[in-house]
């Protein structure tokens, strides 16, 4: 293996602060990474990293080394970023994480628009809920649904995360339909487990904020049991626009209380902050503006 892909490993275990990590964004084996790196030692004649255990630390010669070299390999990612970006062709391995909601109902017709535009790139989606770490997990870009925000990610909003709260034509005639948030109580409502274990939503009353109380025979974690529970006439729902928009189209559920339900997250793509953004990550997130960022994607008119 030349010197310089034995830097990429040094630098990349330095970056990612162990042997695992940087295997996993290198696409190789922990062991291929520390084999190459203490190659690279024994090559230099000396030390570059102290192992123990449980951490990693870098000796005063590693830290030297890395200073440098991690301006070198900068260097050349800027290069080939130019060459490609000359190009003007997308291509290459993007990794992508899109979370689990949006990418069950929104995923295969996003991706094949991309793939069927950029053929010269080949995707890895993974699809997961929760926060990842973008950098550790090897990850070119991501969708984000609300969330903290993270300084070391370029974040462009791509639409807002409208919840709406619904049900059926089929419920609301045999049970009425709500005028006020107070009213839901008398109502079966099917809520999301972590909007606390007895389930309370929180609406918007005069500019204030309050929490309802709620109660019904659906909790769950999952946005699929809830929103197939609805369109089955069990009971109301809270959920986002996007899980919902065609269905409201479709006239399968009616929204309720749209004045009173709060609005506060968006949808956004993330990804790593970059001297130069590679092509193919600034094709895919272009697409996304282009495409999620038309309301219409998902949504009725009403929601836009």
């Amino acid at each position: 293996m030349d010197r310089l892909s034995q830097i990429a490993m040094f630098n990349a275990v330095v970056e990612r602060q162990s042997f695992t990590g940087a295997a996993r964004v290198l696409g190789v084996t922990a062991s291929a990474v520390s084999k190459q790196v203490s190659q690279l030692e024994n090559d230099l004649g000396a030390r570059l990293i102290n192992r123990t255990t449980r951490s990693l630390s870098l000796t005063e010669v590693g830290a030297a080394y890395y200073e440098q070299t991690k301006d070198i390999l900068d260097a050349l990612i800027r290069a080939e970023a130019v060459v490609t970006e000359l190009t003007g062709k997308p291509r290459g391995l993007l990794r992508v994480h899109i979370p689990v909601g949006f990418g069950q109902v929104h995923l295969s017709r996003v991706l094949t628009g991309f793939m069927t535009r950029y053929p010269e790139v080949t995707l890895e989606v993974t699809v997961l809920e929760g926060h990842v770490d973008l950098v550790e997990a090897g990850i070119d870009v991501a969708v984000r649904i609300g969330g903290r925000q993270d300084s070391s990610l370029i974040r462009r909003r791509l639409a807002p995360n409208r919840r709406v709260l619904c049900a059926s034509p089929d419920y609301l005639a045999r049970h009425g339909t709500p005028a006020t948030p107070a009213e839901l109580a008398r109502h079966n409502c099917l809520t999301h487990s972590p909007e606390g274990p007895h389930g309370e939503w929180v609406f918007t009353d005069g500019g204030q904020e309050h929490a309802v109380r709620l109660r019904g025979s659906v909790r769950t974690n999952s946005y699929a049991v809830l929103r197939d529970a609805a369109l089955a006439g069990v009971g109301i729902v809270r959920l986002a626009g996007y899980l919902v928009g065609e269905d409201l189209r479709a006239g399968r559920l009616v929204t309720l209380l749209d004045d009173y339900v709060a609005q506060d997250a968006d949808i956004a793509v993330v990804y790593p902050t970059r001297r130069h953004l590679s092509v193919k990550v600034r094709a895919f997130v272009d697409y996304l503006v282009e495409t999620i960022g038309r309301p219409e994607f998902w949504e009725h008119a009403g929601l836009t």
